[in-house]
């Protein structure tokens, strides 16, 4: 009896134990900004290292195709950017290059995304260790797909363009308006182009480029085509984007580190 009593006893002070930590991470997650931002650091921090770890075996068959896949899109797209960014002179000696411009790109595989929320997410198959830091940009040839948010050594948890907290600085055709392009909530495909001044002339079809303007994502990525617009406030026009990128089939995509991005900051700062 005696010995039913103490492990009766160890039982109800290791769950009030456990009650009172998860009271305490509740408090300290309500308590505050910062904290609030530490904590969901370390839990996208977490998930990314568990998640890539499970989801690693599931796609290891595919790998090599991917890979190789992967490889002639990095190509394609280094190729591409050699044309648009300015004051970069590069052979064809060159191309292959991790380092284009100010740009450092990073090859990567994702390992899990979801589709079906407001506030999506992806995780890579890339961390601290690979080079990959908070806040690079996730692109492919055909778009801006998200930002790193959190970093493990191995893996990266980062949000997704299918987020409504997410948006790109985005140019109405190569030498149009600048405008904010953001999801619109609905299809994965679908995208509304903000802050389109209405004496500039829009036309369906337009296509719609990264515009440079970010310190995250470089200049001229095709995004999406140009579709009906609608005028707000009689000063501006929200335009409907079709955009390039099909999430759905989404699996390889290339990380892109501005090396120039703490200098520019610094100076925004001051």
């Amino acid at each position: 009896m005696p010995r039913r009593g103490n492990t009766a006893y160890r039982i109800i002070i290791a769950a009030v134990f456990i009650i009172l930590e998860a009271a305490a991470v509740v408090m300290l997650a309500h308590n505050g900004t910062l904290q609030n931002t530490w904590l969901m650091k370390g839990a996208h921090g977490f998930m990314a290292a568990v998640w890539g770890g499970t989801e690693s075996v599931r796609s290891y068959f595919s790998l090599r195709k991917e890979n190789h896949r992967l490889a002639e899109e990095n190509y394609a797209l280094l190729m591409e950017l050699q044309k648009h960014l300015k004051d970069t002179q590069l052979s064809e000696t060159h191309a292959l290059s991790d380092t284009v411009g100010s740009y450092r790109f990073i090859r990567a595989d994702i390992v899990k995304m979801s589709r079906n929320r407001q506030h999506n997410y992806l995780i890579i198959d890339k961390g601290s260790e690979d080079g990959i830091m908070p806040m690079s940009g996730i692109i492919t040839r055909h778009g801006a797909i998200g930002i790193v948010d959190a970093v493990s050594r191995h893996y990266s948890f980062a949000i997704s363009f299918n987020n409504l907290d997410m948006t790109v600085s985005a140019r109405l055709g190569r030498n149009g308006s600048v405008g904010t392009l953001v999801w619109d909530g609905t299809g994965t495909g679908n995208a509304i182009l903000r802050e389109i001044p209405h004496h500039i002339p829009v036309h369906e079809g337009d296509t719609v480029f990264t515009s440079g303007y970010s310190a995250i994502f470089p200049p001229d990525i095709p995004l999406g085509i140009a579709g009906s617009k609608q005028l707000v406030n009689g000063s501006s026009f929200d335009i409907d984007i079709k955009l390039f990128e099909d999430f759905r089939t989404l699996r390889s995509v290339i990380v892109v580190n501005n090396i120039d991005k703490e200098e520019i900051e610094e100076l925004e700062g001051k």
